[in-house]
């Protein structure tokens, strides 16, 4: 009986040991600052996501499953329809048409865009304590050895300058421009991983244009490349006492559209775009899967958006003989000031504090630097971020930051659009983009030259509202004006936009 006793006793202290350790084990892993992974993804359209489109003919079941565990907004939009912009804004929490590209994109021979004064998030969070990485499509350029004696006398033996490591980031791999834009070359932190000895080039949806590529740049291994990089990243990080920070810029589903052998054929659509999707969302499984298997997922921010809207290199005919539309019932697609253009699909997954679900809260790509700085309860000093808002509370997180009530939409040509509430008001005649009517079309001479739609009955952008509510439309070419010439749209000290202000696209200052 007296032995008896004594076992229970031991097995009491055993499993009160256990419990007090376990107990101080997840205190200690709720009060370390949370880990935070940004995917982006290259051209991916609103309604390639199945859980944001009921008739998607692609699954993308991984990031469906993000979103059934984070909020999912749908009202999330891109501050360009377009790459390089898109990517300018995520990262400064700035208007992209604030710094001196004021329209298109950049290319893989450019010089770097962000100057060296402006704080990066990544910046931002290094200076928080945080480890932080970049790695995938750069597009935002950087100086290589040389490149001011031409691009054929670059030497690729040498360091860039002005690249990720400058702009805040501890690690860096990947390129610079897109997938399609030479040089094919990796460069990790500083240094190309080796010297360019040969030209390559590819037609059709896996297209990319001709240009010096290195032998260890396999253009359909990059995906897969930058994935394990990745998945390294988080795997030698996770149980170190410093907060990690990855920004993964994909290069999909953007041209050269290339699945690999494991994915040809997966979406069933007879295009080599859905399997790229497929393979998309592999990715962010893998993701999911490393955090998971390391045992934070609970305590990292995860969030996956795209860029801007598909490309119609997509081949969207096609896709619609399969009754698949990758933007949805929205107008346009990349490149567009149409909805299609920059409304993208947009997930936040943070478990220990987020609970699942669908949110309407209007949000843009370059609030993710003003919702972090919320969420660890940081400062942002007047000269950063000036245009991004806290997006915190539509998580269900405590914030006493206004929301965003409106929004600047921009489009490859550096057409100008503005939304607030129910109504977006465009100042062009046309999609400023790739879709008709486009700004070189004929049809554009007829057409009115700014267009206001009500998006709670028009979301395809139908019916034009310019004659029926012209003071609507003079009340928002007015607020759109002063926050262009303020150089900010959040509160706070009046800032400088960056280049000339006499910007051609802005004409409509003046015009109505």
């Amino acid at each position: 009986m007296y032995r008896s006793k004594q076992i229970n006793l031991f097995f009491i202290i055993i499993f009160t040991f256990i419990f007090i350790s376990c107990a101080q084990e997840k205190s200690k892993k709720s009060n370390k600052a949370p880990n935070i992974i940004f995917i982006l993804a290259d051209d991916l359209g609103y309604g390639d996501v199945s859980s944001y489109n009921e008739n998607s003919k692609i699954q993308t079941a991984n990031i469906d499953k993000l979103a059934s565990e984070g909020v999912l907004f749908t009202d999330a939009h891109t501050s360009s329809a377009v790459c390089t912009p898109t990517r300018y804004g995520i990262l400064t929490g700035r208007y992209n048409w604030r710094s001196t590209l004021k329209k298109h994109v950049l290319q893989g021979y450019s010089k770097a865009l962000i100057t060296p004064d402006r704080k990066t998030i990544a910046g931002f969070l290094k200076n928080s304590g945080y480890k932080t990485a970049a790695i995938g499509k750069w597009h935002l350029g950087w100086d290589w050895s040389n490149i001011d004696k031409g691009k054929d006398s670059i030497d690729y033996s040498q360091k860039i300058k002005n690249g990720p490591t400058t702009n805040g980031f501890d690690f860096w791999y990947g390129f610079n421009g897109s997938l399609d834009m030479a040089p094919y070359v990796w460069v990790e932190n500083d240094k190309p991983t080796m010297v360019p000895t040969k030209l390559t080039e590819n037609k059709g949806q896996a297209m990319w244009r001709k240009g010096p590529t290195s032998d260890d740049f396999n253009h359909e291994q990059v995906l897969p490349d930058i994935t394990k990089k990745t998945v390294n990243f988080i795997n030698e990080n996770a149980k170190g006492d410093q907060p990690f920070f990855v920004y993964m810029p994909l290069p999909a589903p953007h041209t050269p559209i290339l699945p690999t052998d494991e994915f040809k054929g997966k979406s069933g659509l007879d295009n080599p775009y859905g399997d790229f999707v497929i393979m998309v969302d592999w990715v962010v499984g893998e993701i999911m899967k490393s955090l998971e298997e390391q045992g934070i997922a609970d305590n990292t921010i995860l969030v996956f958006t795209s860029d801007n809207g598909c490309s119609n290199q997509a081949d969207f005919a096609q896709l619609a003989t399969k009754e698949h539309d990758p933007s949805y019932v929205f107008r346009g697609h990349k490149a567009d000031i149409f909805e299609g253009g920059h409304r993208v699909p947009f997930i936040v997954r943070w478990p220990e504090k987020v609970q699942s679900a669908k949110s309407s809260q209007l949000v843009c790509t370059t609030d993710f630097f003003g919702t972090i700085a919320d969420a660890l309860d940081m400062k942002i000093d007047d000269n950063m971020a000036e245009d991004s808002y806290s997006f915190l509370s539509a998580l269900g997180v405590q914030s006493n930051l206004p929301k965003r009530e409106s929004i600047v939409h921009h489009s490859i040509n550096g057409s100008f659009a503005y939304r607030k509430g129910d109504y977006k008001a465009i100042f062009c005649p046309g999609s400023g983009g790739w879709s008709f009517p486009r700004p070189r079309d004929k049809a554009i001479d007829s057409l009115p030259k700014f267009q206001l739609y009500n998006l709670s009955s028009d979301l395809g952008e139908e019916h034009n509202l310019q004659d029926e509510k012209s003071e609507l439309l003079e009340e928002y070419r007015k607020e759109l004006s002063q926050i262009v010439l303020n150089g900010r749209s959040t509160e706070g000290t009046i800032q400088k936009n960056d280049g000339s202000e006499r910007w051609s696209q802005l004409k409509w200052m003046n015009d109505l």
